[in-house]
């Protein structure tokens, strides 16, 4: 077991929420994807009566829809997140994932029309926009964050707008830029 000491659990967040995500994910294979379906996605046309909806609010972004979901949004998460955790702290960044989540959830239920979500893609949008502001001189707008804004949510707004039927949750990516853009500048 000495092999163990060369290796650093390095980012506690980002690392345990890859973890945590990979078990869903092995328990989405296990049910063929029926955990998913019941506990790690929240839907549009769920009620509101429903407790279970607004834990869902949450979960969504543990659970992934196939093993290439996973794996896209987990290598952006791997590169990314350490450094943001490093910048803005465990605690805070814990806080940032947990309403970038409730965020995403909620504009899902209040916006679209029979639509189920699932994944960490909106953590994603909130981490690669909010990694621009990592070296942010006070009273200037970085150029980095205004090309990620360029690319990333003009982007998501226009596949949102006119590709109706791409199964990707383009409110969910426009909601966790603007998180990240709002998290930038508070912290700042």
């Amino acid at each position: 077991m000495e092999y163990l000491d060369y290796f650093q659990y390095n980012s506690l967040v980002i690392l345990t929420y890859f973890f945590i995500c990979f078990g869903v994910m092995i328990i989405h294979t296990l049910t063929k994807g029926e955990s998913t379906k019941r506990f790690f996605s929240t839907s549009s046309n769920s009620s509101l009566l429903n407790p279970i909806t607004y834990i869902r609010f949450f979960t969504h972004a543990l659970g992934h829809g196939s093993w290439e979901h996973f794996t896209h949004n987990f290598l952006q998460i791997l590169l990314i997140g350490p450094m943001v955790e490093e910048k803005y702290g465990s605690y805070n960044l814990i806080i940032m994932l947990l309403i970038t989540a409730l965020v995403g959830g909620v504009a899902n239920k209040l916006f679209s029309k029979n639509t189920r979500i699932y994944g960490a893609s909106g953590e994603v949008f909130m981490l690669i926009v909010l990694s621009s502001f990592v070296n942010l001189e006070t009273g200037k707008i970085p150029i980095t964050l205004v090309l990620i804004i360029l690319f990333y949510i003009v982007d998501e707004v226009f596949k949102g707008l006119f590709k109706k039927n791409d199964n990707v949750s383009h409110l969910g990516h426009i909601m966790g830029g603007i998180c990240g853009v709002v998290f930038g500048f508070y912290f700042k």
